[in-house]
């Protein structure tokens, strides 16, 4: 007798409030991990419309979402 295998069906893009539901953060958290590692200014971010996501940019989020902040040196 075979079993048969039920998969998730893999979702191509992903809304701003999906993607942080799936990271396991607020959508606040999403948009601070994003300015901290992808933007260089608050104004690259706020030029985006209507923030979509393929599934490796949540992996590299993911990834980034796990890295301590390096310590700034003393100036």
């Amino acid at each position: 007798m075979k079993q048969a295998i039920v998969v998730k069906p893999t979702k191509t893009h992903y809304s701003e409030h999906e993607a942080a539901d799936e990271l396991g953060v607020s959508v606040d958290q999403l948009r601070t991990l994003i300015r901290s590692h992808i933007v260089e200014t608050d104004d690259d971010l706020n030029n985006v419309g209507v923030a979509s996501f393929h599934p490796s940019d949540l992996l590299v989020l993911k990834i980034l979402s796990r890295l301590k902040p390096s310590p700034i040196p003393p100036g």
